[in-house]
Formats: C-alpha cells, sequence, structure tokens
C-alpha cells in the first residue's frame, strides 16, 4: 500500500481504527481511543485541523489563519499509533471494509469512524457559489477576506458613484450565528478600522444587509435574544430585512423578493449540506443528507461503523435534532471512543445522550448572546463570557495568548492586523459589477 511502512504480525493483529475527518469530532474520538491497543489512521483531506467557530474573524481580518488552524500530526505527534493520511475519501467497500481515497490505494478497517462534517448547501442552486462564497474552511476564510478588503480598493479608484456604491454593499444570506458574527464585524470593519485609511471613499457610507428567510435571526436562541442581535447589529449600521427568501446570486448582487440589491460582495450563511457519506454506504438520511444512525451512533447493519458530528441526524433528549456545533460533535467523539472500546471488549454499547452546553454568538466587538439554559445573557458582559470560553477551547498557550491579544488590540485601538490583499482572482467579486 502507497506511503505506509511494513507491520509486524504483532501490529497487524491489533484492530485497525479509520477515522474518516479531522475535525472537532474526529480528534476528540482519536483523544479518546488513547492507551488503547488498536492503530488509528486518519484521513483527511487538508493537513490541519480547523477551529471553524472563528474562522470569520479570518474572513473579517482579525485573525490569521495560524491563529485557529494546527497539522493533524503535531496533534498526534507522540502518538505512535495514530498516523495520519493526507487524502480523499471518495467511497467505502463495505464488503471488504475498505476506504477508497482518490490517486491512492484502499485503506483497510476493522472498525471505521466517519466524521466528515458538512458542506454548504445552495438548495438547488450550486451555480450561485461563485458569486456567494461561504464559509468552511481557511480557503473560503481568505477568499472572502480578499473580496472584502478588494472590494474597498476598488471603490476608492472608481469615479462612478453608482458602481462605488455597488462595491461598498456587501449582502450577508442567513442570520444564524455565522451570518450575524460577520455583519456584524465587517460594519466595524468599515466604520471603525478603515474610515481613516481612504481619500476618495467614506468607510462609513458602507451598506450591510443581513438576509434571512425566517422570521427571526438566531433560531436557536429565545426570542429576546433575537430581539437584542437584530437590535444590535441595527446600531451597527446594517440593514436587517426577515421573512424574506433570497432568490437570485449573480455578479451583480442579490434579488430577494423581488427587490434588487446592487453588491459586489455576497457572502452565504444560509444552509448546510451533510457530506456524501450516506451515498457511500447507501445508508438511510434526511433531507440534508445525514445519516440516520442508531442511537449508539452505529450505522443500521453495520455495528463495525460510527458516524458523529454534521455528517448524522440524531435526537437529544428533548426530542429535537442534535445541533451541528463543535461541543455536540466532540460529545459525539467521546462517546464513539467509549463505544469502539466497548465493542472490541464484547461489551454492550450505550446509546448516545447529547447534553446541550449552551448556545453563543457575538455581534461585533463589545456584544453578544449567551444561552446557556439556566442563564441567559445578552451584552457586554455576554461578550467577554464568549471570548474567553473561545480562548479556552483553543489548542495550545501560544495560539490561546495570540488570540487573546489580537482581539485586545482591536477592542482597545479598532486595528485589524490581517489586512493584507495576497491575491486577487479575475471575475471574483470585489471587481466593479457591470452597469
Amino acid at each position: 500500500m502507497k506511503g505506509l511502512a511494513s507491520m509486524s504480525s504483532a501490529e497487524a493483529s491489533r484492530p485497525r481504527i479509520v477515522v474518516i475527518g479531522g475535525g472537532f469530532g474526529g480528534i476528540e474520538l482519536v483523544r479518546g481511543l488513547r492507551g488503547a491497543a488498536v492503530d488509528i489512521t486518519v484521513i483527511d483531506s487538508r493537513n490541519h485541523h480547523l477551529f471553524q467557530p472563528l474562522l470569520y474573524q479570518i474572513a473579517t481580518a482579525s485573525l490569521t489563519p495560524s491563529d485557529i488552524a494546527w497539522p493533524i500530526r503535531f496533534l498526534f505527534r507522540d502518538r505512535p499509533e495514530v498516523s495520519v493520511l493526507m487524502a480523499t475519501a471518495t467511497g467505502i467497500d463495505t464488503q471488504r471494509r475498505l476506504v477508497m481515497l482518490k490517486d491512492l490505494d484502499p485503506v483497510p478497517y476493522d472498525m471505521l469512524v466517519i466524521a466528515t462534517g458538512a458542506r454548504h448547501s445552495y438548495f438547488g442552486h450550486d451555480d450561485w457559489e461563485r458569486f456567494a462564497p461561504a464559509l468552511k474552511t481557511l480557503e473560503d476564510a481568505t477568499t472572502i477576506r480578499r473580496r472584502i478588503l478588494t472590494a474597498f480598493e476598488r471603490a476608492e479608484a472608481e469615479h462612478d458613484p453608482v458602481r462605488q456604491q455597488a462595491l461598498l454593499t456587501f449582502a450577508i444570506v442567513g442570520g444564524g450565528p455565522t451570518g450575524v458574527e460577520i455583519a456584524g464585524a465587517i460594519a466595524e470593519l468599515a466604520r471603525d478600522t478603515l474610515k481613516r485609511d481612504f481619500r476618495h471613499i467614506d468607510t462609513l457610507e458602507t451598506r450591510i444587509v443581513l438576509v434571512e428567510a425566517g422570521p427571526r435571526l438566531l433560531p436557536a436562541f429565545v426570542e429576546a435574544q433575537s430581539e437584542f442581535a437584530k437590535a444590535a447589529l441595527e446600531r451597527l449600521g446594517v440593514e436587517v430585512a426577515l421573512g424574506v427568501a433570497v432568490t437570485l446570486c449573480d455578479a451583480d448582487g442579490i434579488v430577494m423578493g423581488e427587490e434588487r440589491i446592487h453588491a459586489a460582495t455576497v457572502i452565504w450563511a444560509a444552509g448546510v449540506q451533510a457530506s456524501p457519506a450516506a451515498e457511500w454506504l447507501g445508508a438511510a438520511h434526511d433531507r440534508a443528507g445525514r445519516i440516520e444512525v442508531l442511537p449508539d451512533l452505529s450505522v443500521p447493519g453495520h455495528p463495525e461503523i460510527f458516524a458523529i458530528g454534521d455528517t448524522v441526524a440524531i435526537a437529544a433528549p428533548n426530542g429535537k435534532p442534535v445541533p451541528g456545533i463543535a461541543p455536540a460533535a466532540k460529545q459525539a467523539g467521546r462517546h464513539a471512543a467509549k463505544a469502539i472500546r466497548a465493542r472490541l471488549a464484547g461489551e454492550p454499547v450505550s446509546p448516545f445522550r447529547y447534553r446541550h452546553d449552551g448556545s453563543l454568538a457575538t455581534i461585533g466587538k463589545r456584544r453578544a448572546v449567551i444561552d446557556f439554559g439556566w442563564i441567559r445573557l445578552s451584552g457586554a458582559l455576554a461578550w467577554w463570557i464568549w471570548g474567553i470560553a473561545h480562548v479556552f477551547f483553543l489548542i495550545g498557550v501560544r495560539h490561546r495568548i495570540a488570540v487573546a491579544l489580537s482581539w485586545l488590540w482591536v477592542y482597545l485601538r479598532n486595528q485589524r492586523g490581517s489586512r493584507l490583499i495576497t491575491q486577487t482572482e479575475p471575475g471574483e467579486a470585489g471587481e466593479p459589477p457591470p452597469g
């Protein structure tokens, strides 16, 4: 097999655990198997683990990619039983127990964990992606950052006031945490960070439109907190459009309902679609493509295969679907590790019980909403708790210090240190749209 060293007979007899995906769930599972007499292979198309909740801060120039990402090999450098393979999974042969890879030989498994996460969904309009990038990877974040900063640069050089206004208009589709956080960050970027940098445009005239098809923002929060978020965004100058769907994204902006919004930069934060893992397995799945797993997170008909995180559809104790958030994926990863240990020992596997630790979302640099169930907070105190929680969950002291110092600098000086445009591409949003 390409790239894999030969094993001794003793090593070959150890159960082979293959994990597809190096996200929150996959990493937590590997940690949970520390000390187990198994050999583990982690397969991911990228070489890094990413702290996705802070991706929007890369997109809005507050942090750098290295602040929120770590090489997967580095995370397991002291675990000789863990191998990492940078490869793209293309299918699963359940009969021969093989994970199929693009351009590489298949990887055999005795037990398999699918933690492939989710991708963005354009609800059947995949052609919108080139005009409205979503935010799931570092590449997405740096693309969005480039488009945002390039829009201001091109507006500075534009003499036609109509085209200039289109360049200074940003449309965000989707009113969940990602959409709310991006809208607030762009507003502060324009009104605080950039206001003294340009000579021919007034960045205070930047228009930011946040469009949500549902009746309110942040539907996972209570209504009072949704209203707080809406009011906080409007104080930052964001236009919030509720109860209206986007019916078109193109090079000229968006159409919401019957209204055309001329915007050179459109950002998609409206929906997600599970990875194609259900198709690989021929497994039952919901409308979003998430595998309908058994209570112990195993795939029906395949007790040797577990699926976790955004890849699966499973109900929480309250009957609602387990949300696609980092804490849920980590809990599932820990459970799957215990389930594998139990399965290998011939013991019964207990069902997964999700515990909701809370929901958090920030609106700019001084306001946030937090819902822990037993306590709900909105405003400045919630923002401080949000920041402390996110710093705490970062990996490594250096990253925690770097992110905390970057946030302190933004808070005190309104300066964002990652405003470099290092690449441009023809046809990207940020180019002046057609007249």
